[in-house]
């Protein structure tokens, strides 16, 4: 088992990961009858794929002898209707870091690839951008 998430009441979630005991909460956003007070369930969802891909390109900087440090990914999540569902995910990668075309071209093709990104249905539109110092 990888986690245990409860129901606390108010639509509100407490989720545990058995390994570390790291805890978290999501709570329904406003337009769906929630607080809004914390990460909604498909915040996590297009938030996971910007964890996974900086976690897949931190591995690979770390082959490459590259330190990722500071990189910052902006996330932007689009909601559709009937059913209610996330339409689209933008993410804007900002490195502070120099690096040459070779590096750039190997680091966005591992964003790319990473699990999440090919774990999501493909009827969500991806639009991934990547800024350079």
């Amino acid at each position: 088992m990888t986690s245990k998430v409860t129901y606390l009441g108010n639509l509100r979630t407490e989720n545990t990961h058995l390994k570390s005991g790291d805890t978290y909460i999501t709570d329904a956003p406003t337009d769906n009858n929630g607080k809004g007070e914390a990460f909604s369930p498909t915040d996590t969802v297009a938030t996971g794929l910007a964890n996974c891909m900086l976690t897949v390109m931190g591995i690979k900087a770390q082959d490459l002898n590259i330190e990722m440090s500071g990189t910052i990914a902006e996330v932007t999540k689009i909601m559709t209707t009937n059913p209610r569902r996330i339409s689209k995910i933008e993410i804007v990668f900002n490195f502070p870091f120099k690096a040459d075309a070779k590096h750039k071209k190997i680091l966005e093709h591992t964003a790319r690839t990473c699990p999440v990104l090919y774990s999501l249905h493909p009827e969500i539109e991806k639009d991934i951008s990547f800024n350079w110092h």
